[in-house]
């Protein structure tokens, strides 16, 4: 019997991997496409130099996390492209409550900065919002890094092995993913300029803050070895603190 050769082999490998890649593809152009268009809308004008910048660097963040979740947890990607069976139903209203928030920080950002003016917040700090952005985001990516469990909604994950993860931040706080995002809503009014945006902002973070109660809970009565984990790992999301 002729055996298969390494040329074929790896067209077959790639034509498997080729759907993934279109799929991505996408995703992240359609992701792009509907967040320009909630950044730019409210805002009333295509020239917003501040709303295009904060649209490029969102899709850089994009794209990087990506190739960066393809080399070391590709898995996980095509986990968060679903939704897995078993999600919790507090979970559910919690997006659909947390969804409307967190979209608000840019259709107010949109409407103070530019269309009516409300506020005026000076450009020195945009700086500290991207290193805001760029740490929250690096911290987030992280997390999803070394959690091949990093799912978007709360559920335990029998079917994938769900185990606890105590390496990588998950040795400092149980959640720095909530952390990361934090840094990512809080460092938007600073980026797009707007102080109004701050409302909805520290909204989205007190959401963030009850989803990580609520999914804390979760995990100690349902996963086992949380318990043990939580004795470790004392903070959930700041060190000292809580």
């Amino acid at each position: 019997m002729n055996q298969p050769s390494a040329d074929s082999t790896l067209g077959r490998r790639r034509s498997r991997r080729l759907p993934k890649t279109r799929r991505l593809v996408i995703v992240v152009v359609a992701a792009v496409a509907v967040f320009a268009v909630i950044v730019l809308w409210p805002a009333g004008r295509l020239s917003w130099v501040a709303g295009w910048i904060y649209v490029g660097i969102v899709t850089l963040y994009l794209l990087v996390n990506v190739a960066y979740l393809e080399r070391v947890n590709p898995e996980l990607i095509e986990a968060r492209m679903r939704m897995g069976k078993g999600t919790k139903r507090w979970d559910i209203v919690w997006g659909v409550i947390f969804g409307p928030i967190l979209l608000a920080v840019y259709v107010v950002a949109g409407l103070d900065a530019i269309r009516f003016g409300w506020s005026t917040m000076s450009p020195s700090l945009w700086p500290p919002g991207l290193i805001l952005f760029v740490s929250g985001a690096a911290l987030f990516s992280w997390s999803m890094g070394v959690n091949p469990f990093f799912e978007k909604t709360v559920r335990i994950q029998t079917e994938r092995g769900h185990r606890v993860i105590d390496t990588g931040p998950y040795a400092w706080v149980r959640h720095p993913g909530y952390v990361g995002f934090s840094g990512w809503c809080v460092s938007a009014p600073l980026l797009l300029g707007s102080w109004w945006a701050f409302v909805p902002a520290i909204l989205s973070v007190v959401g963030l803050v009850i989803r990580t109660a609520l999914e804390d809970r979760t995990l100690l009565q349902e996963l086992d070895g949380y318990a043990a984990y939580a004795e470790r790992v004392r903070y959930r999301l700041v060190p000292g603190v809580w």
